[in-house]
């Protein structure tokens, strides 16, 4: 076991003691945990049970939402969205040009069009005010992203929205506490879609939850979640549509519940952390920031930066090489093979997402990194930007 960890460690590119990774989910105390773990393994109940409704009580009651329904990973959230709200082929769905792929990838796998728009280069949000020149009358959603955490525009968002007939689905993945003047991120639109990735504010392992205030939205996702499948009036088990396995276990959920106990200490210390980052880095001219729009209360899911002259690829290598992990912010989905060869795009056809795709830069940021870390990320960064 030994040589196998350190032969890994060896792959990452590690050559120093301590090797200081992009992210590590927090699970709080493990002993508070354990006695859950061993009541589902004696119980032998594995999959979506008392634990599983806990915990979406628990997230619902903290969003401040009706129904929060769990499933296997914050994209089966999105895809299931999409399909309770009739989105389907033919249609139109708004969605940034610069996000995770999962994003855009579920309004192709209902087959619906993904109409992108670009990104503010400052917030890294959807552009709202572009918005208006993409809808069509074939246009049925706008899915807006709280990129890392940062709050989008719900109030613009939510007018464009209104005037057009819009739904709204919002990914909310990173975004878990973040807040748009006074309400959280996820409970705007239709739907609020949650992921529960190692990357994210709290984490299940996998997983994802849909927040709704519409009852009929919320049993179509129990449906579909579990293979179309419910019992009837007589309490016989049927299936009443086609539907998926994306159910969350009882394992996860115990992770979840742990964590949202401790909802309020997360992100206080994820604060914490980015001032830390933001005091140390100030003076470097070659670095923006992420931007944060009036009225909101961002939750800083990654800490992703904009390089003015430097490409993120050369800057990764160098910080790996000095034993700290970094990465891209996110992917420009028109510089994507599928997508660029099935709707012809082209680099300039959104600028902001290709230059964000090219010069932005994640670095290492969780809960229980130390300062000392952060000062080493920071002392090296700079050595190799000034």
């Amino acid at each position: 076991m030994v040589q196998r960890k350190n032969k890994k460690r060896e792959h990452l590119g590690e050559k120093h003691d301590s090797f200081i990774r992009l992210s590590k989910p927090y699970f709080g105390e493990i002993k508070e945990i354990t006695s859950c773990i061993e009541d589902i393994l004696e119980s032998g109940y594995i999959i979506q049970g008392k634990y599983v409704a806990e915990f979406e009580s628990l997230v619902a009651e903290y969003l401040g939402v009706k129904y929060a329904v769990a499933v296997s990973s914050g994209t089966s959230a999105l895809h299931l969205s999409l399909i309770a709200l009739g989105i389907g082929a033919g249609d139109g769905v708004i969605v940034p040009a610069y996000t995770f792929p999962a994003t855009v990838n579920v309004i192709e796998l209902v087959g619906a069009k993904p109409v992108l728009v670009d990104v503010d280069i400052e917030t890294y949000n959807l552009k709202v005010k572009d918005i208006s020149k993409f809808v069509s009358p074939k246009t049925k959603a706008v899915l807006p992203v709280h990129l890392f955490g940062n709050p989008a525009d719900m109030e613009e968002i939510s007018d464009v929205a209104k005037f057009y007939g819009l739904k709204i689905i919002e990914d909310a993945a990173g975004a878990l506490g973040a807040t748009y003047d006074g309400k959280k991120c996820g409970t705007f639109g239709e739907v609020g879609c949650f992921s529960f990735h190692p990357r994210k504010i709290i984490s299940t392992g996998e997983g994802g939850i849909v927040a709704t205030n519409n009852y009929e939205i919320a049993e179509k996702i129990r449906l579909l979640r579990n293979h179309g499948m419910r019992s009837d009036k007589y309490g016989r088990y049927d299936f009443f549509t086609v539907g998926f396995n994306y159910r969350m276990n009882e394992l996860e959920a115990v992770l979840g519940i742990n964590q949202m106990k401790k909802i309020h200490q997360i992100l206080e210390e994820r604060h914490k952390i980015y001032s830390i980052y933001f005091d140390l880095m100030r003076g470097i001219d070659e670095i923006e920031f992420q931007k944060s729009i009036p009225k909101s209360n961002p939750v800083w899911q990654a800490f992703v930066v904009r390089l003015k002259k430097h490409t993120n690829a050369e800057l990764i290598e160098k910080l790996r090489a000095e034993g700290i992990e970094a990465n891209i912010g996110t992917y420009a989905v028109h510089l994507l093979e599928f997508y660029k060869k099935k709707y012809n795009y082209e680099p300039d056809d959104f600028p902001n997402a290709s230059e964000l795709f090219t010069r932005s830069l994640a670095l290492p940021f969780y809960n229980g990194i130390t300062r000392r870390e952060i000062s080493k990320v920071v002392d090296v960064l700079r050595r190799h930007l000034l």
